[in-house]
């Protein structure tokens, strides 16, 4: 009856489509590029039959990212039970900080499973460092909420073991800097209680992701990257959680060394 409630409650905040819309608004320009290169391969097939199998090949390969990206899109998004956020524990009661990068689709969500959450919101957004098209028109549409803390990855404003629970979901790999994601994962580490864990969501750059979003997975980090920087910021995976086959959440605990 619980887990019902729940599903309605996030109902409430998610609409339908709603992901794959959102990929569709914030991207404009990846749509308008592939239509405009659909157009032009039928158009040199026509006149120059030489290539024309060449020219509908390339129509068919432009159609097929297209149109599997954004229906594995709606399956992740809005078909899967990815926002019932089934990976997290009962946090009634908790200190949680929850981190984004411009783009908050999941505090909402917590603060209406978890009616006696201390929730901490903070956004490490900044438009020098993430010139991304897509998050500054999400921003537009859907502005921070007013409690929201502005931070720096390299120094969060929180003293040592402030919260039971640190969440990253889908942001962390905006940090394209290898120093500046070390950095930030120690942060978290150390505002992060010595018995409280860190979750982290993201895509991860694999033959699923690779398959499905063509060049665009290249904006993902592989798990051997992810790994690398988990255990230069002295935290360990306690468990690997696989949402859809195309997202991953990793539970990180400190691992007890001191240095």
């Amino acid at each position: 009856m619980l887990g019902k409630r729940k599903v309605r409650d996030m109902d409430q905040i998610r609409k339908p489509f709603q992901g794959v819309f959102n990929i569709i608004r914030f991207n404009w320009h990846f749509y308008v590029l592939a239509g405009i290169g659909i157009i032009l391969l039928l158009l040199f097939g026509s006149l120059f039959l030489s290539i024309q199998k060449l020219a509908f090949l390339g129509v068919l390969v432009i159609l097929w990212i297209t149109v599997i990206s954004l229906v594995v899109s709606y399956y992740i998004y809005d078909f899967s039970d990815l926002y019932q956020l089934k990976w997290l524990d009962n946090m009634d009661g908790k200190e949680v900080l929850n981190i984004n990068a411009g783009f908050d689709e999941t505090s909402q969500i917590i603060q209406k499973q978890f009616k006696t959450v201390t929730l901490t919101i903070c956004d490490f957004y900044d438009p020098d460092k993430h010139t991304e098209v897509s998050i500054k028109r999400a921003r537009e549409v859907h502005p921070p909420q007013p409690n929201t803390i502005g931070i720096e990855t390299e120094q969060l404003p929180f003293k040592m073991q402030t919260f039971d629970k640190t969440l990253v979901i889908f942001a962390a790999h905006e940090i394209r800097n290898k120093t500046e994601r070390t950095q930030f994962f120690k942060e978290l580490n150390r505002v992060t209680k010595s018995n409280g864990q860190i979750v982290l969501t993201e895509h991860l750059r694999d033959w699923k992701n690779g398959l499905v979003y063509s060049f665009g997975c290249l904006h993902f980090y592989s798990k051997r990257t992810w790994k690398k920087t988990f255990n230069d910021a002295n935290l360990v995976i306690k468990q690997e959680i696989k949402t859809t086959p195309f997202i991953t959440t990793f539970i990180l605990e400190n691992n007890g060394n001191t240095d």
